[in-house]
């Protein structure tokens, strides 16, 4: 509450400063992400991927980037929709929290939302990392452009970017004073509101700043016959504030830098597609009882229940919540043409309270073992899986010098880097697993008490035994590294880079419901990372290049796994990587392409592992693999004011071993031709065009994107996920469209309208699932149905 008063407050202080300055007409600088090279060609992407601004061609690295002014009229407010523009990018939202999202880059990410699992893919926000996919999926207020970086990125962004790295870089101050509003409305309540507010250079000051504020709130797309529409499971209601305030004091730039959001959701219902014989007929009864009705089924529906939990503080509670802060100082210091020193200072700050009911059910009841009835048995509230993680948080800090400079032909980065952080959960557990009377003593209970339940309950097959497991921890982190990385351009169209990183880690973690049954442990790592590329230009427009690189996953502990779990291994890459960069026409036709191998050593292997003691994922180092694949982007102007663009991406993964404890014979066995790499589709694909015309002094802009992504599958092996199959992604094809009209002028602004529609065809499909193994069930969540809406933004 103190953190969302003061950046209110500070909001509401800069806007009311605003107000009193000089009024101009708007005069915005570009914050667009290209430049035009002439008139009617392509523009010049600028992007960071070696830590410093380079044209995107003349980078040796496979990177997309997509501008602010596009994410925002494709109305994108967080990174879930970035794949569909992007090759061999996935992100989904995980079910239960509003701000966790695994994300994968060629087939490697992270499927835990846990407050301490080690991501595969680095996130950073203006140049810090955002350390956990728990607290990575906020919304995108003010962004001047995203990056993906595609491939190991250990050298210059460190451990954890096995698979790459996403940049989000916010909109900076502009130069003089400008104010933006939009708001929009769609299907299911779906509304928005975001303005931005530009100070220019205040009071004739060297100081400007700016400040972007956005609400939005939905009603869900799933009707819970337990809840108004306004709390239905989708549902959403949201605040995000990002201030920028920089300072120009001659050689040196300083900018510092807040994002807040708070999220309070439903989570997309998260309905039951299979279950067991055992579980159906148990769950089944539920209605004869007096409770609700057991509901599954394997397509989308449209209504169900879902029921909520009770909170430690007693509350009944069907909502999650969650609230992200982050601060950042960045000074930049340019001690001449050839040389600049850079400090990058951060903390930020994550904490979610989240309603986990991932079965789908409302209030079940069925008859469960209660010694304090003469039956031994009465009829209670049961769930095949409900709870509550309160808290969850994280709080993170880092520190980072930089030393940029060029020497003749040798430009260089060099650089040290701190970290240090805490996160910890609480997690509460509601689960009950349904027993065949005759094997009561299978599960510790005496003969004679299973034999007392029999004869007291005659004609009773199944009981049910209600658990309420508990997983605390508390982790920690530290995280100190020294890079550099050097070029050598040897001649005029050939560039020569090398680059290294030493990393040392180390981690503890605690846990345990009290201190009688604690456990805690430590462990510490070194690494050294490597990156070696060369890029030939065949003229000024076409490059090839090749390059390999290392990159590094920090091992650690499963953290909520009950007593102490091994520690698991760091996951090491060794990556190789053929790429073309070319343009053609005039700037007309725009060709990029690359080719990838990857051969990953202990690579890290999530796996859902429910059981009496509650549910948790455990991370082992289970198998070697080798993944190759392909990606295309390509971008074209046939005739002024027509655009198309599209992309490819495929990945073809192969497991040279994976070690597996054969349940039925305790023994190790190399599953490898079993398994499969989850969330990785094989093929990704994108195609688009937009067509800009004049209508007086306006402009009609018309877009459309289609988007592919083949079957996706949620866990590695059937063996462990008997509904595998069940719960998979089958293709995924999404249309979405715009038809707008800008520059209509407005007194001294100018206003755009729009109309655009989002999944088209209504695709049916699952977008998240969860095979609850030894339980014996599976759920999933399917993607959000066909929606549409207008919009309209003024500019002043």
């Amino acid at each position: 509450m103190k953190a969302r008063m003061m950046a209110w407050c500070g909001s509401v202080s800069l806007a009311a400063m605003a107000m009193y300055l000089p009024q101009s007409a708007f005069a915005q600088e570009s914050t667009a992400q290209s430049t035009e090279k002439s008139g009617s060609g392509l523009g010049e992407i600028i992007v960071t991927a070696r830590r410093t601004a380079e044209s995107m061609q003349s980078v040796p690295v496979a990177v997309t980037a997509l501008s602010g002014s596009f994410l925002d009229s494709q109305n994108i407010v967080d990174v879930t929709s970035v794949p569909q523009f992007t090759p061999n990018l996935s992100i989904m939202a995980q079910p239960g929290s509003p701000t966790a999202a695994s994300v994968f880059i060629r087939g490697i990410g992270n499927q835990l939302p846990s407050a301490a699992a080690e991501q595969g893919v680095g996130i950073y926000i203006d140049g810090v990392y955002v350390a956990r996919a728990a607290g990575a999926l906020f919304d995108l207020v003010d962004l001047e452009r995203i990056e993906v970086l595609r491939g190991p990125q250990g050298t210059l962004f460190g451990r954890n970017t096995v698979g790459g790295a996403v940049q989000l870089v916010s909109r900076k101050p502009q130069n003089e004073m400008g104010v933006q509003v939009k708001a929009g409305y769609g299907r299911y309540n779906d509304w928005s509101v975001k303005a931005r507010v530009d100070t220019g250079y205040i009071g004739g000051s060297n100081i400007k700043a700016s400040i972007a504020g956005m609400h939005r709130q939905r009603d869900g797309y799933v009707d819970n016959l337990l809840q108004p529409d306004s709390r239905d499971p989708g549902s959403l209601n949201g605040d995000a504030l990002m201030i920028n305030v920089q300072g120009d004091f001659g050689d040196l730039t300083a900018n510092y830098a807040f994002d807040y959001n708070d999220r309070r959701s439903n989570s997309g219902y998260f309905q039951m597609i299979a279950a067991t014989p055992l579980n159906q007929a148990y769950f089944s009864q539920s209605e004869a009882l007096g409770g609700d009705p057991f509901i599954i089924s394997p397509t989308r529906l449209g209504t169900g229940y879902e029921n909520g939990f009770v909170d430690t503080s007693g509350n009944l509670r069907y909502r999650s919540k969650a609230r992200i802060f982050g601060h950042s100082l960045t000074l930049e210091y340019r001690a001449s043409d050839a040389f600049t020193l850079k400090s990058i200072s951060a903390y930020r700050e994550f904490k979610q309270d989240t309603i986990l009911g991932l079965d789908g059910q409302g209030n079940l009841l069925g008859k469960v073992i209660d010694f304090s009835s003469p039956t031994l048995v009465s009829v209670q509230p049961v769930a095949l899986y409900n709870g509550n993680n309160a808290d969850q948080d994280q709080w993170q800090f880092s520190q980072e010098f930089q030393a940029l400079g060029d020497m003749g032909d040798i430009s260089y980065v060099a650089g040290v880097y701190y970290f240090k952080e805490k996160a910890g959960e609480n997690l509460f557990q509601l689960i009950t697993l349904p027993i065949p009377v005759p094997y009561l003593t299978l599960y510790g209970y005496d003969q004679k008490t299973a034999d007392t339940i029999a004869a007291q309950n005659p004609g009773l097959d199944t009981v049910g035994l209600n658990l309420t497991p508990r997983r605390p921890f508390q982790a920690r982190a530290e995280s100190m590294a020294a890079f550099g990385q050097v070029t050598w351009r040897a001649t005029d169209r050939l560039e020569l880079t090398g680059g290294l990183r030493y990393t040392h880690d180390k981690k503890s973690l605690v846990q345990g419901v009290t201190p009688t049954s604690a456990s805690s442990g430590k462990v510490s790592y070194n690494n050294v990372s490597w990156m070696a590329s060369a890029n030939y230009n065949l003229d000024d427009d076409v490059m090839v290049y090749l390059r390999a690189s290392s990159g590094y996953r920090s091992g650690g502990f499963v953290a909520g796994s009950g007593a102490l779990a091994p520690s698991f291994r760091p996951e090491k890459v060794k990556a190789f990587e053929v790429g073309l960069k070319s343009e053609f026409f005039d700037h007309r036709l725009r060709i990029n392409l690359a080719a990838f191998y990857t051969d990953y050593k202990d690579l890290q292997i999530s796996q859902f592992a429910p059981s009496t003691g509650g549910v948790t994922t455990i991370v082992v180092n289970a198998a070697s693999a080798t993944l190759k694949g392909i990606e295309a982007e390509v971008t074209a102007i046939p005739v002024d004011g027509l655009t198309f663009d599209g992309s490819l991406g495929y990945t073809h993964d192969n497991f040279k071993n994976y070690d597996y404890r054969d349940p039925a014979t305790d023994e190790i066995i190399n599953i490898a031709d079993e398994v499969r790499l989850p969330q990785a589709p094989k093929f990704n694909a994108h195609v688009g065009a937009q067509y800009e015309m004049p209508v007086g002094s306006m402009t009609l802009t018309t877009r459309a994107d289609y988007s592919y992504r083949s079957t996706v599958y949620f866990h590695n092996l059937d063996r462990a996920a008997p509904f595998n199959r069940n719960i998979r992604s089958r293709p995924d094809h999404n249309l979405r469209a715009r038809i707008s009209l800008s520059d209509i002028e407005i007194g001294s602004g100018r206003l755009e309208v729009g109309v655009w529609g989002n999944n088209l065809t209504n695709d049916k499909n699952i977008d998240f699932g969860i095979d609850f193994g030894s339980l014996g069930w599976a759920a999933a969540s399917f993607k959000q149905p066909r929606t549409y809406g207008v919009d309209a933004k003024v500019t002043f």
